[in-house]
């Protein structure tokens, strides 16, 4: 679980999100950096006994910087209103696919994929659909990742209007080739961010994820 003052740090960064407030305000971030490392080596703990890819990673490796990068976007606000931490080989640096954690007042989630891959990895990962579609279609339609996850994300942006290059409308496996990204997410209350149940949340759901994140880095590796 999250202390409350972590997600009432967040909520008044999100109004108040300068340099000055943010310095005068420091410790507060220190505060909620400290609570959030604490829930993400929890959760750790508990994915890697399923997962024992994760063993070797500690919560600093995984949780992502507060500033944003302002260099390309109109949006100059100095920070992120998030807490988010990526975990899987490499930890926030993963170049397979992992999971995510986005703790951030009225938007939390916990997710696992590979969003937006690169031409030459999307391509690996379609192929291994289209051979191996059976286990692929068993995987996202798992009585558990239903139940925790729902479905692939499939909003606008992340389906081609038409096949990809090389395959054919009535291919089986064209409904998932369309993808541009292969990820899946629960939401999170904010209720539940301060719930002794987050992490089991957390785990529950990671576990569920797994089987999609282990075959689309079969597809890579």
């Amino acid at each position: 679980m999250l202390q409350s003052s972590t997600l009432e740090f967040l909520r008044e960064l999100k109004e108040n999100n300068h340099r000055e407030w943010f310095e005068t305000n420091r410790k507060r971030y220190e505060n909620a950096k400290t609570d959030y490392l604490e829930m993400i080596g929890k959760v750790l703990i508990g994915v890697s006994k399923n997962d024992p890819t994760l063993a070797s990673l500690e919560p600093k490796d995984c949780i992502f910087r507060i500033n944003r990068d302002v260099r390309f976007s109109k949006d100059k606000s100095p920070y992120k209103t998030n807490l988010g931490a990526g975990f899987g080989k490499g930890g926030k640096k993963m170049f397979l696919a992992g999971y995510y954690l986005h703790c951030e007042p009225g938007g939390s989630f916990i997710a696992g994929g590979m969003w937006m891959p690169p031409t030459p990895e999307l391509k690996k990962i379609r192929q291994e659909i289209d051979y191996c579609l059976e286990e692929f279609d068993g995987i996202v339609r798992a009585k558990s990742f239903v139940d925790k996850l729902g479905s692939l994300e499939r909003s606008n942006d992340m389906v081609l209007s038409r096949p990809p290059k090389g395959y054919e409308t009535d291919n089986p496996a064209i409904e998932y080739l369309k993808l541009k990204s292969y990820i899946a997410s629960s939401p999170i209350t904010d209720a539940e961010l301060t719930s002794k149940d987050l992490v089991p949340k957390i785990v529950e759901a990671c576990a569920a994820i797994q089987p999609l994140i282990y075959f689309i880095n079969k597809a890579l590796q």
